[in-house]
């Protein structure tokens, strides 16, 4: 008897599993033809040196990590076989993107002006089409780019963020950002305090922290530091 073909279904996953398990994005491949002029290319960019590991068989890894960064780049011989110079819009996100430009033209990397995008899309286009020169007014989060391109073409995006948007995480924290962050929980936390059982604040921030940076909105962080407190008794 033949068995129906599974449709599958739009719904987001649920259960135990689909909340448990982490799934850290943590790697990228670019495509590269030349494995020692790339490892010199982010040195120069001051990025860290994770591994380079050659092998009898020709295979070689070699991973970079950006400052800051939880993701890291990897590139190397038989890893891909895309077309070196074919990746493109590879984001790399920082608070202030005349500042990150300006540290990597003191480098020696060429970089182009900070502009925001005139229409939907302008910052991928190659052509440079559809920018507008300067950031983007009032500085607004996720609207102020700048590109550059490794020695092979791979496009290279600086993105402004300034405030995320909710559920999007928290990323890698600088001093400001986390500053706000803990001004944000302690505003939660005063609010439960008061029909609280007796516990230990740093308990409740824990299990707030944790989940702001797992995407949730401030409300449900905040419901989930009560659940800890109150399961904990």
């Amino acid at each position: 008897m033949a068995t129906p073909l599974a449709i599958p279904s739009r719904d987001p996953i649920s259960g135990v599993s689909a909340e448990t398990v982490d799934m850290k994005f943590e790697v990228v491949v670019i495509p590269v033809a030349d494995v020692d002029r790339s490892k010199e290319f982010c040195a120069k960019l001051g990025w860290r040196l994770d591994v380079d590991f050659p092998y009898d068989s020709g295979f070689r890894v070699v991973q970079f990590t950006p400052p800051g960064s939880g993701c890291s780049v990897q590139f190397g011989t038989k890893m891909t076989s895309a077309a070196p110079g074919s990746a493109r819009g590879l984001y790399l996100i920082v608070t202030d993107v005349a500042a990150a430009r300006k540290d990597l033209v003191a480098r020696g990397i060429e970089v182009s002006e900070v502009f925001h995008p005139g229409t939907p899309g302008a910052q991928f286009q190659i052509d440079g089409s559809g920018r507008v020169g300067g950031p983007a007014p009032e500085h607004a989060t996720y609207g102020s780019f700048a590109t550059f391109h490794d020695p092979d073409g791979n496009g290279w995006l600086f993105q402004e963020v300034t405030t995320r948007l909710p559920g999007r995480g928290l990323g890698n924290l600088d001093v400001a950002t986390l500053t706000e962050f803990l001004q944000e929980a302690e505003k939660h936390h005063s609010e439960f305090e008061p029909t609280a059982p007796k516990h230990q604040w740093s308990s409740w921030y824990a299990a707030y922290i944790v989940a702001r940076q797992n995407g949730k909105t401030p409300e449900e962080a905040a419901k989930d530091g009560k659940i800890h407190i109150e399961g904990a008794r």
